[in-house]
């Protein structure tokens, strides 16, 4: 059975790039603008107050774990109430130091340490992906995630053979962890992850991924969820946030680009994986769901290959 989770992961090819440890002591509050890529922070001892724009405030206690996939603008804080600094997400994602960043009072023991990072999604097709997933994902006492971070950090600083890889697994089981373990999957926000919470839905979701070349129809599908057509149609958009076949439309058209993108496999062999049975009505999808032809697609990244 295929595991819609696992490969929408591995499509998006995460890869680790940046770690640090944040530090506040006093009445201290930081804004930072929208950054845009995924950035995680794991909070190791004391207290703060995450907004993120769009979500509700998040009290952050030791333990917590949180996942930004696409990182709005967002502010921190600790202590009493004040005006944030305002802080530049860009220029600070390319400092490499191994020192704590300090917010707030700069002298005595911190009130609050959290090691944070980021790291970036190397698939063209991100946004697509990542939009099948929480905007925000917030974890309490899970101890692997805690125990994954301090790995990314030492992976960060550490200079054997194999660093990059390392890297790249261990954001692969960072990501897996956080979302599998995100709480209260019924009252989270429309998407993968709501739709593989619920047992009809997810059978649906498995035979779009085990088989994306295969005719489905709404009442095929219905079926393999063992429900009725309204029913069906009304659950699933209601979990995953859009229709059905609008779902599998999305998820056939990432499948195409990644073969696409290969440059060795025919028009015709793309268009009957992923179910379609001519180039014609293929290429009207394609253009109609990425605004060119598939063929265009392709010259653009292999020129001269049609």
């Amino acid at each position: 059975m295929a595991d819609p989770l696992s490969e929408v992961i591995q499509r998006l090819q995460p890869q680790a790039v940046f770690s640090r440890t944040i530090e506040g002591a006093g009445d201290w509050a930081v804004r930072y603008g929208a950054f845009g890529q995924p950035a995680f922070t794991v909070i190791l001892a004391g207290e703060a107050r995450l907004a993120v724009d769009g979500h509700a405030p998040l009290d952050l206690h030791a333990g917590d774990f949180v996942l930004l996939p696409a990182t709005p603008g967002f502010t921190l804080s600790g202590g009493a109430p004040i005006p944030p600094v305002r802080l530049d997400p860009q220029a600070d994602a390319v400092v490499v130091d191994d020192r704590p960043l300090r917010h707030g009072r700069l002298g005595g023991d911190a009130d609050f340490v959290s090691l944070g990072g980021w790291f970036e999604f190397t698939t063209p097709d991100a946004g697509l992906l990542v939009s099948l997933l929480p905007g925000q994902v917030h974890v309490r006492g899970v101890d692997r995630l805690t125990r994954l971070v301090h790995l990314l950090r030492e992976e960060a600083t550490d200079t054997r053979p194999g660093r990059e890889l390392m890297q790249a697994r261990l954001v692969d089981a960072l990501l897996i962890e956080a979302l599998r373990s995100h709480a209260d999957a019924a009252n989270a926000t429309p998407g993968l992850l709501r739709g593989l919470a619920d047992p009809r839905i997810a059978v649906a979701l498995q035979r779009m991924h085990a088989q994306v070349g295969h005719p489905w129809t709404m009442a095929a599908l219905a079926k393999e969820a063992a429900l009725s057509r309204s029913v069906f149609f009304e659950r699933f958009t209601k979990a995953v946030g859009v229709p059905p076949m609008e779902y599998l439309l999305g998820w056939r058209m990432t499948v195409a680009k990644e073969l696409l993108r290969r440059g060795n496999v025919a028009l015709m062999d793309v268009a009957t994986r992923v179910g379609y049975q001519s180039v014609n009505t293929f290429t009207t999808a394609f253009r109609r769901t990425n605004g060119k032809p598939p063929r265009r697609f392709v010259n653009e990244i292999h020129p001269s290959k049609f």
